[in-house]
């Protein structure tokens, strides 16, 4: 069974940073594309970053700059580098892999001061 399981969030002031992990199970990782997802209050669900098995990365134009997609193909463990965090990057985050319909029970991020 495919599971995902995220972690590393919490309450962070404006300016600072997180590292968000994300462990899979039940798939053959390194065949997948992996995401960032967030979902803040009464929004839709949006893509934040994605890699390919191989390591080519994509983000939102929201995030270019400030965050940094990362994964550990052997370990089956993507993260997320978030530095200069702002109130708007609050969030429950969550991963996925490309054209599974499974997702973890996600980590909240919440930039506050």
């Amino acid at each position: 069974q495919v599971q995902f399981v995220e972690s590393g969030g919490g309450l962070v002031q404006p300016g600072g940073s997180l590292r968000l992990s994300c462990a899979a199970s039940g798939l053959r990782f390194s065949n997948y594309r992996m995401s960032w997802h967030r979902q803040a209050p009464g929004k839709e669900r949006e893509l934040v970053a994605s890699i390919t098995g191989g390591g080519s990365t994509n983000y939102a134009d929201s995030v270019k700059g400030r965050f940094t997609i990362s994964r550990d193909n052997s370990g089956n463990l993507v993260y997320l580098q978030m530095n200069s965090l702002k109130p708007e990057d609050t969030a429950v985050y969550y991963c996925k892999a490309s054209l599974l319909n499974y997702w973890g029970q996600g980590t909240q991020v919440t930039v506050s001061s």
